[in-house]
């Protein structure tokens, strides 16, 4: 399989995921209905640390996590809830990455960014979705993974909201092998054209808020712009 393919493997298990996820169950089970579903669908395993789904709700979506010490939490989803569901499926050691933060409202999920109520959660979704329209807008060519870092931190703190993420990155490289990973950090002099996908995932919170988002796609260069996979 391709990064293509197996990216798409990521995006039809959020997608059966949105359509079946409901209140009352517990992010165990949604978990493993994800992890299911991407076995099923072509993955053979989960490149980090053997997790295929991490999935938080509430109050722990500012949760930020290495895949050594996470755990899925004993909660169950409500009526009235935000999820992050962050996917992670493999194939012969070809990578997806693919993240939202999904939002419930009178026990369904929404899919419009107009039609969610809370003004709150549109805000977040909102500027998710204006930082990966300003990566498409800001990258070029002679972009550094560090260039990047800046400038989408000053973004965020304009928008007086916080990056969440416990390291301060904001994504990476995609490679056959974890310790190869390269970040969108600060000090890191690559360019992003030097590799051929990496990851923007800002994982934000608006300043003082107990709610946090995520939105993840894979990036890549073609002839000379941005497209996502």
């Amino acid at each position: 399989m391709t990064n293509q393919e197996v990216q798409f493997i990521a995006k039809q298990t959020m997608d059966y995921i949105k359509n079946v996820i409901t209140p009352g169950m517990k992010l165990t089970q949604v978990r493993k209905m994800c992890e299911e579903k991407m076995l099923e669908l072509g993955a053979d395993s989960f490149w980090y640390w053997d997790i295929g789904t991490f999935i938080f709700s509430g109050d722990e979506t500012t949760k930020s996590v290495s895949g050594k010490e996470y755990e899925t939490a004993d909660k169950y989803i409500e009526e009235n809830d935000i999820v992050t569901i962050d996917l992670s499926p493999q194939r012969n050691h070809i990578w997806g990455d693919y993240a939202r933060t999904i939002i419930i409202e009178e026990g369904k999920v929404i899919e419009s960014l107009d039609a969610v109520q809370n003004e709150e959660w549109r805000e977040g979704l909102a500027l998710e979705q204006m930082l990966h329209q300003e990566l498409i807008d800001f990258v070029n060519d002679a972009t550094t993974f560090e260039e990047l870092y800046y400038h989408m931190n000053r973004k965020i703190a304009q928008a007086h909201f916080i990056n969440l993420d416990f390291l301060g990155n904001l994504g990476h490289s995609i490679e056959k092998k974890s310790e190869d990973r390269i970040y969108i950090e600060k000090g890191n002099q690559t360019k992003l054209i030097d590799k051929e996908y990496f990851t923007f995932e800002p994982h934000i919170a608006k300043q003082d808020s107990m709610f946090g988002y995520k939105w993840e796609n894979i990036y890549y260069f073609e002839d000379g712009k941005l497209k996502a996979l």
